[in-house]
């Protein structure tokens, strides 16, 4: 049976537990990924408590975490979304992707709009990606892709 969480307080407390096993035993998201069988970015989300996991995934992870059976069960809950309080984020890196927004986030719609029309582009049915790729005049550049599927708006 699927079960969902109306307060994120059991979750938020879990994905503290796994980020200290996870650190406590020097993994990396991507090991844990492995565990899962699922990709990095969503495994990382529903650790940190922003999706439920398939029941082999969240027993996967809890396993190679150390944590009990309870927190397995926990992971598979559908959580209450939202990781970032009410505000202006105070991390950096939080707040640059809010930066980011407040900068191209009128650009992105009108572009998004223009090609599309009117509707949203998903969060659940999304993909995310993470690269490092070497900068051509030095350092390294960070590639970002947001890949969800476009959902028109449907008149009724």
């Amino acid at each position: 049976m699927v079960h969902a969480q109306f307060d994120p307080t059991a979750r938020e407390a879990l994905a503290n537990a796994a980020v200290e096993a996870k650190t406590r035993k020097n993994l990396s998201w991507q090991r844990i990924a492995d565990a899962s069988g699922l990709s990095v970015a969503f495994t990382t989300a529903a650790v940190l408590g922003q999706h439920p996991l398939p029941e082999k995934s969240a027993k996967a992870i809890a396993e190679l975490l150390g944590l009990d059976e309870d927190a397995a069960m926990l992971l598979q809950t559908i959580p209450t979304r939202g990781s970032i309080p009410g505000g202006i984020p105070t991390d950096p890196t939080i707040y640059r992707f809010y930066e980011m927004l407040q900068v191209y986030g009128t650009t992105l719609k009108a572009l998004v709009h223009e090609e599309f029309g009117d509707g949203i582009i998903s969060a659940i049915n999304f993909k995310l990606d993470v690269k490092k790729v070497a900068d051509p005049e030095g350092g390294e550049r960070a590639v970002i892709t947001l890949d969800g599927k476009y959902l028109p708006t449907k008149p009724f």
